[in-house]
């Protein structure tokens, strides 16, 4: 997340601090051939968007106006929780299998912008 060109917290896809990953535990939703996209509460992990939201509340910094920079477009929790952070804008590379996410974050008025890399 940025805003005023400096970057304000990152975040990663990944477990909550100090419990075992998927990797090493399973994937609940591998074994019940769930798609990608769909039941996001039953994995053990965060997405990147809402670690970077954690990490700024963590550190009391400021999120509202900022610029969200990441890999995949976000899931409709993610947006959710962006939406109401205050995020203004949103680039991405790749998209996501979530139409409620685009719808919202569309309603929601942010700016949404998918870039390539060089």
């Amino acid at each position: 997340m940025v805003k005023d060109r400096k970057i304000l917290a990152t975040g990663y896809n990944g477990a909550p601090a100090g419990i075992t990953h998927c990797e090493e535990a399973g994937c609940i939703r591998q074994r019940r051939n769930i798609p990608s996209g769909e039941r996001h509460e039953l994995c053990r992990g965060l997405h990147a968007e809402q670690n970077a939201i954690i990490q700024a509340a963590y550190h009391g910094v400021s999120i509202k106006d900022a610029e969200l920079f990441c890999t995949n477009f976000p899931c409709s929790i993610c947006s959710k929780m962006l939406i109401n952070a205050g995020i203004r804008a949103i680039y991405y590379l790749e998209g996501y299998p979530d139409e409620l996410s685009r719808a919202m974050i569309e309603e929601a008025g942010l700016t949404i912008r998918k870039i390539s890399l060089p």
